[in-house]
């Protein structure tokens, strides 16, 4: 079925100027133009223009969405069963977010005694203190550093981008964990999370190494890896160290 620009636009809830320039970029062009210039847009547009907004959600511009979506390996339902792993993820935080206010309105009316620890439950700032002492007790004070002051510099939407891919590669790795912590698809994901962590320092190879070890040992690093499946501590520890004994 073909559909004309007009009723992709009320399918989707966007306006025809945005599809326009959605053509315009490259970023969802239409199947076929008619004589008349009339844009007619597919099944496959359809879908996937309907990854933009879990793109969306998840921090990424349409510039990064469109490098995304324009991968030779690019696969809708493997994508869409990301999405539904980030978006669970993003709901579980959110809960427990509601839970604090929820227990704080409460707490304030005089019906629940709370204390003020319980005030900040959802939230990470205590928990990226904590991880940076630990960080300087095991690289250094310089090398975290110059780590810290690397992140300090991006900006608000690059720090969005990068803790987004950082989720979606986990969130991939879940989803070919039963191909096995060896196999091509697991260790394809790793060259990814290898690239990213560039995003913070160079990482040398026996650190790579130690932070597979430190995912299988740290409760707290467990118990964030847990979220996204109960056996992806010990997964990542064997699929980092097969990794890294194959570098070059």
């Amino acid at each position: 079925m073909a559909y004309t620009v007009k009723q992709l636009s009320d399918l989707a809830g966007v306006s025809i100027r945005t599809l326009h320039y959605y053509d315009e970029i490259g970023l969802l062009k239409p199947a076929s133009y008619g004589e008349n210039g009339y844009r007619y847009y597919s099944e496959a547009d359809l879908l996937r223009l309907q990854q933009l907004p879990f793109f969306k959600e998840l921090g990424l511009s349409l510039e990064e969405i469109e490098e995304i979506v324009d991968r030779p390996d690019f696969d809708v339902l493997h994508t869409l069963e990301t999405h539904r792993l980030a978006l669970q993820l993003k709901v579980k935080r959110l809960d427990r977010l509601i839970q604090t206010v929820d227990n704080t309105i409460m707490h304030l009316k005089g019906n629940l005694e709370m204390s003020k620890k319980q005030y900040f439950e959802g939230f990470n700032e205590e928990k990226q203190r904590q991880y940076s002492k630990e960080a300087r007790q095991l690289y250094g004070e310089k090398a975290v550093q110059q780590s810290e002051d690397l992140w300090n510099n991006y900006t608000p939407e690059k720090k969005a981008a990068i803790q987004a891919e950082q989720q979606q590669i986990y969130l991939d790795l879940v989803v070919v964990m039963d191909k096995g912590y060896d196999s091509p698809e697991v260790q394809r994901v790793l060259v990814r999370w290898h690239q990213h962590l560039r995003y913070f320092y160079e990482p040398t190879v026996e650190r790579l190494e130690g932070l597979g070890h430190l995912y299988n040992q740290s409760p707290d690093f467990i118990a964030n890896f847990q979220k996204f499946h109960p056996d992806l501590p010990a997964f990542l520890e064997k699929a980092i160290t097969f990794y890294c004994q194959n570098l070059p």
